[in-house]
């Protein structure tokens, strides 16, 4: 199976600001990924929404280290998506990386969000695994530095995915 990805949109902020939005996504493609690099302002967590829905309509379980210890937990019944960074560094860019699996299909959606970064000296990874449940087409992702903002310099990139 051969797959095509096609970058959609990026943004690179010029200016700092608390959130990035990605909106009028086509339907045209299988999945979608979302690349984002860049550094916050202090401690901080990455949330996401899907076509500005702030109901309770997301679930998502979270798996994350740093070397020394692990941790993990799950939240249900959300009005949100949210990813823990731990303590990222302030200077050096973390990536994170969502794939969203058959966002345009009449299915709950689901997503696999990957986290990795330095953590002030040492590193990070995370992993979250997470729902939404509707069954209407993305068509805006909006991910927001939780109480905190992104960077000047981060980039966000959106790919769509097409499977052949």
């Amino acid at each position: 199976m051969a797959l095509t990805y096609d970058s959609i949109a990026t943004t690179t902020l010029s200016s700092a600001t608390s959130s990035i939005t990605f909106s009028s996504i086509s339907s045209a493609y299988t999945d979608l990924r979302i690349v984002l690099v860049g550094t916050v302002t202090s401690v901080v967590d990455l949330i996401m929404q899907y076509n500005s829905d702030a109901a309770t309509n997301y679930s998502y379980t979270r798996l994350q280290g740093n070397g020394a210890a692990a941790s993990t937990d799950t939240t249900n019944n959300n009005g949100n998506i949210r990813i823990s960074f731990g303590n990222p560094s302030t200077s050096i860019p973390f990536m994170i990386t969502n794939d969203i699996f058959s966002y345009a299909g009449s299915t709950y959606k689901t997503a696999l969000t990957t986290f990795s970064g330095d953590t002030n000296g040492s590193g990070s990874v995370g992993r979250t695994v997470s729902t939404w449940r509707s069954t209407a087409a993305i068509t805006s992702v909006v991910m927001t530095a939780d109480g905190d903002t992104w960077k000047v310099g981060t980039t966000a990139t959106l790919y769509g995915i097409l499977k052949a």
